[in-house]
């Protein structure tokens, strides 16, 4: 009994002191992708063929939940006895020239242990139309305010927590050209926004001061092999928006939800819309490692790169597979074939090399084959179309011109895939 309890807590310190080589070698040449065999979305690990939907969603889909849980991401807590009070703190009916009607929701959290947390939401409906809506809910990265010039949006209340000295950043507008609001809302789309930093700050240092201290098993500082990470935290944020927009917003097409994330939000999107069946569309912009790119080809970012430099993103246990990506159970195509029967669309950018373009486009290609199942269409060739041909099938992509960045033309594609998917 001694000897087991030795080997298992050599084990956790072995797999929790990898994956901090920051500098880890970088790969950009395509001729120095290793090979590598990639794992079978239907194949169950003892050698089980998967051939229907029910064998998919009984046998397959949980196999592959509980490896990206306990293995990448992180468990999500289940009973947390969090509880939600939503405080309407600000309306304009007269926002964007006339648009839309713009809400500001302050969310109080209130854990068992009495401890409280707040996050502030932006939320724009559109005036056009008095019927039920689809909305896309997308964090943003440096606070609402950042999303527009509007003077009445509220700053969040995570940018005295995240702001440092003199910083040009967090200032009104400062995003604004991410967020095209005035495309989304004249085809009918209602936008929803929230600082990711306001659910769970994005430093390690930080932690303490976002929803953790709210869940009962929560211990500052020590970190189980399969404790979440602050990816599986966001994700989590982005169901709490779902149940308000469900529970407050009458609106809301509840029905018609989609969810919109960029670079490490396009990690968290994926992620979010693997567990929450509530999110029928899932888009990740520009996601890469982590997020819709292939790991075993070890190309820009690598395992080892981002567990080094982001160790609080992922759950301990992913650090096992930093310089080691050749013995991954399972890769990312996998995670966005579990977002199936809903639909998925990856998107790349052709300078956004450290990204992967091309892996975050096989990942997308190979997730077809669970599609298959539900007689939906995946993409039709392992090749990537050119630039600004983008594909809409059941599973979208497309990559653009440019850098890692969200554009006006990102936000086209999307409203054009949410359009026919959503009919």
């Amino acid at each position: 009994m001694k000897h087991t309890l030795l080997l298992s807590a050599l084990l956790a310190w072995a797999v929790t002191s990898a994956g901090q080589n920051k500098n880890a070698p970088v790969n950009y040449d395509e001729s120095q992708v290793p090979t590598f065999e990639l794992p079978d979305a239907l194949t169950c690990s003892d050698g089980t063929r998967i051939k229907t939907r029910k064998q998919w969603e009984r046998k397959r889909r949980p196999e592959l939940m509980k490896l990206f849980s306990e293995q990448e991401y992180g468990l999500t807590p289940l009973q947390t006895g969090i509880r939600a009070k939503y405080e309407l703190v600000a309306t304009n009916n007269n926002a964007l020239g006339g648009l839309a009607t713009q809400k500001q929701v302050r969310f109080v959290f209130t854990g068992t242990n009495g401890r409280t947390h707040e996050a502030l939401l932006l939320l724009y409906l559109p005036n056009s139309t008095a019927k039920h809506v689809p909305v896309i809910i997308s964090y943003n990265f440096q606070g609402n305010q950042t999303t527009t010039l509007q003077d009445d949006v509220i700053f969040s209340p995570s940018k005295d927590l995240m702001q440092s000295a003199g910083s040009e950043k967090w200032v009104r507008g400062e995003e604004q050209s991410r967020w095209d609001y005035e495309t989304a809302l004249r085809r009918g789309y209602a936008v929803a926004t929230m600082c990711y930093h306001d659910i769970c700050p994005d430093s390690p240092d930080l932690l303490a001061q976002g929803v953790l201290p709210l869940f009962p098993d929560y211990n500052e500082g020590q970190r189980t092999l399969s404790e979440w990470g602050t990816i599986g935290v966001w994700a989590w944020g982005y169901s709490r928006i779902a149940d308000y927009l469900q529970k407050k917003e009458s609106r809301i097409d509840g029905k018609r939800m989609v969810v919109m994330g960029h670079s490490r939000l396009g990690k968290t999107v994926l992620w979010a819309g693997a567990q929450d069946k509530r999110f029928r569309v899932v888009i990740s912009n520009d996601s890469g490692c982590g997020g819709a790119a292939l790991s075993k080809r070890v190309f820009g970012e690598n395992i080892a790169r981002i567990t080094g430099n982001f160790p609080h993103w992922f759950c301990p246990a992913f650090n096992a597979y930093s310089e080691n990506e050749a013995a991954l159970p399972f890769d990312q195509h996998e995670l966005l074939a579990l977002i199936a029967p809903r639909h998925v669309y990856v998107a790349s950018a052709q300078d956004d090399q450290w990204a992967d373009p091309k892996g975050e486009y096989l990942s997308a290609y190979y997730a077809g084959s669970v599609y298959q199942l539900y007689r939906m269409k995946g993409l039709p060739q392992d090749q990537q179309p050119p630039v600004h041909q983008p594909l809409h099938y059941d599973v979208g992509y497309h990559i653009r011109t440019g850098r890692h960045d969200v554009t006006a033309y990102d936000w086209q594609c999307y409203l054009d895939f949410c359009d026919k998917v959503l009919n």
